[in-house]
């Protein structure tokens, strides 16, 4: 192979991309190195099993790939704004649409919520960890090594093109030859696993490891939300698994799965993805309402309305979401009956989502509201949502749908339903836990104006989609009719103004960082869970004693029984995993073959999977127990942490 085959050249903004990579990584490399935080950067975090240094990990890697998904949001907004400029061929900007799309689904949104699971739910349950912490430390490295090796293709090989949905015929090896879509398949398996991983570790972790008296319906609703969440993962993403892996045997081994010449079946794909992708919606939204109602309930400083109503509102939407996937592409001929029985079962879905909107609105209704910054995101979540949600039943309507199908209408009502409800979930529940993470709370005032450059950005950009869509202008195409331009330049200039919201909130953490007085006691909200129970900032184990859970708002009733989490005289030791070295190693090793499976390097990629299953086989070896600590030493940090 070329140098010049194996690297992506002959593009300005691509050589931009690289010597940036290189200056950050060279960066980074020195400051480690000088300030000589190796062996910490080894022993703290990249050995940790700590699901909060974990939820940390996915937290700033989520943060990471939020801009690497803007900028190339950016870059199509400013090519519709000016399509007679030429700033992206043809090429690129299908390049461009299709990692915008995946990142942001997969690589920003799941690990961003699943990095907030990570560090919020043991604590809300009255766990000292998750159920299995070796698993949660490879579930980690497997999205993270996942993630970087689909990042690094729009340097190396070249970045798959085929939309992020990768319909097949167009993404077989005929017509998409090269690395590329090889990137998408094995960096989407790769992230794959740690997801499905999680899944099953947080149900276990949630069903199994709740304080003693946490009955079900005790459970916060973050904790029910995450709990749904993992059975719809459980269920969705091995569907996704198999697709991925028969499209991989097809592009590098030549099967025919999806290739009508072979007798495959190329809308096979669209179904099995779909079967996946339709829950995955719910995947990324259903843990978003499980913020929103915790921050709702908080800084309206009432029990949320409705709570039950709003669990099993959870559970039905769970159901309904694996029977909605032909609705995707009721203009692909299955005909007048599966797409009326797929119709109604999409006007279904909006009951139970209804639901929980009135259940907000009933908790708010005549309460004495803290206009917080995670507040503020709460608050515009709901009318945002609500028009996502509308415009959604609109698309569910099979007639109607012919007119929408594939049009800037159906960008418009995406966007609307993933950024109102997932994005703004990300900063609010940032915000929110943000003391409970880092033991300060980001500046008030600077996050308020984050919120609103956000804010008015989205819904300047987005909403004239929705006119543009209906007066004909298709999704996916790069040069533009004239009497489409006006309503595109007002779009980029909102998306222009996402990105300022963005910085702003960037630099919020550095000013807080810096400047924001540090939190003396665990409860910096007043809370109503038992998160806010633990002196912040939070001992690696936890809890020094478990509470004793009777009812809902657990935490509301011990601060009016004057109880803690530490009583000295039912302390007992505390057993705790070990760190371990093993999960980044295995993962690496596995990231290694899945790139020479990318190249086709098969050698390579058997030597690669050969490594992996050594791994495997040293940790069945590995009879390291953990540790105890000592009551002496949790009086010592618990005394320390409670300024005792």
């Amino acid at each position: 192979m070329q140098l010049d085959e194996f690297f992506v050249t002959g593009e300005p903004l691509i050589y931009g991309g690289m010597v940036s990579i290189v200056l950050v990584t060279s960066a980074i490399i020195f400051l480690l190195t000088y300030l000589k935080r190796w062996g910490w950067l080894w022993r703290e975090w990249l050995t940790t099993v700590d699901h909060k240094k974990i939820g940390i990990m996915y937290i700033l890697s989520a943060l990471a790939m939020l801009f690497r998904g803007g900028v190339d949001a950016l870059m199509m907004r400013v090519q519709l704004a000016f399509p007679n400029m030429n700033f992206l061929n043809s090429q690129h900007y299908n390049e461009i649409f299709t990692t915008h799309g995946t990142v942001m689904i997969i690589f920003m949104a799941m690990p961003f919520l699943v990095g907030l699971m990570n560090i919020i739910v043991p604590l809300q349950i009255g766990a000292r960890d998750f159920a299995f912490p070796f698993v949660n430390a490879v579930s980690f490295w497997s999205f993270f090594f996942g993630a970087m090796l689909f990042n690094i293709s729009f340097v190396i090989g070249g970045s798959p093109d085929a939309g992020w949905t990768s319909y097949t015929p167009l993404a077989g090896a005929a017509l998409s030859p090269g690395p590329g879509q090889n990137f998408y398949l094995m960096g989407l398996q790769l992230a794959g696993i740690g997801t499905l991983a999680t899944g099953i570790n947080l149900m276990v972790t949630i069903l199994k490891m709740r304080a003693p008296g946490m009955k079900m319906f005790d459970m916060p609703i973050f904790t029910w939300s995450t709990l749904v969440t993992s059975f719809i993962i459980i269920f969705a993403f091995p569907i996704l698994t198999v697709a991925l892996a028969l499209l991989t045997i097809d592009r590098i081994f030549g099967s025919q799965f999806f290739t009508l010449t072979g007798e495959g079946m190329p809308m096979m794909w669209a179904n099995l993805f779909w079967m996946w992708g339709h829950p995955e919606v719910y995947i990324v939204i259903l843990p978003a309402f499980g913020i929103f109602s915790e921050i709702i309930a908080t800084f309206a400083r009432k029990q949320l309305f409705g709570y039950k109503a709003m669990v099993w509102s959870m559970i039905l939407i769970a159901g309904l979401s694996f029977l909605v996937w032909v609705h995707h592409f009721f203009t692909m001929g299955a005909g007048a009956l599966v797409n009326s029985v797929f119709s109604v079962s999409t006007m279904l879905i909006a009951v139970p989502t209804g639901v929980k909107i009135f259940n907000w609105l009933a908790t708010l209704y005549k309460s004495r509201i803290q206009m917080t910054t995670a507040m503020m995101w709460s608050l515009a979540f709901i009318p945002s949502f609500v028009i996502g949600g509308v415009t959604g039943v609109m698309l569910g309507m099979a007639a109607a749908d012919y007119q929408f199908h594939n049009s800037y209408f159906l960008i418009a009502h995406f966007h609307y339903v993933l950024i109102a409800g997932t994005v703004f979930a990300c900063f609010a529940g940032l915000v929110y836990w943000y003391p409970k993470m880092f033991g300060h709370k980001l500046n008030e005032r600077i996050g308020k104006h984050s919120f609103w450059w956000f804010l008015i950005g989205f819904h300047v950009c987005f909403f004239p989609q929705y006119f543009v869509g209906l007066d004909g202008m298709p999704r996916r195409v790069f040069a533009i009719l004239p009497e489409w331009m006006p309503l595109n330049v007002i779009s980029t200039v909102g998306a222009f103004g996402m990105g300022v919201g963005f910085v702003i909130f960037v630099y919020n953490i550095y000013y807080s960082y810096r400047y924001s007085k540090r939190e003396e006691k665990g409860d910096a909200w007043d809370g109503r869970t038992l998160e806010w129970a633990t002196p912040t900032p939070v001992p690696f184990y936890n809890f020094a004693t478990l509470p004793e859970i009777n009812g809902r708002d657990a935490f509301l009733s011990m601060k009016k029984n004057n109880e803690t989490t530490f009583d000295e005289e039912r302390l007992e030791p505390i057993h705790m995993p070990s760190n371990t070295g093993q999960p980044i190693i295995m993962m690496a090793i596995l990231a290694f073959a899945s790139f020479a499976l990318v190249f086709e390097w098969i050698g390579l990629a058997v030597i690669g999977l050969i490594g992996t299953l050594i791994m495997m086989g040293i940790r069945s070896f590995d009879y390291d127990d953990g540790y105890h600590v000592e009551v002496d030493e949790i009086k010592k940090i618990e005394r320390s942490a409670r300024g005792l």
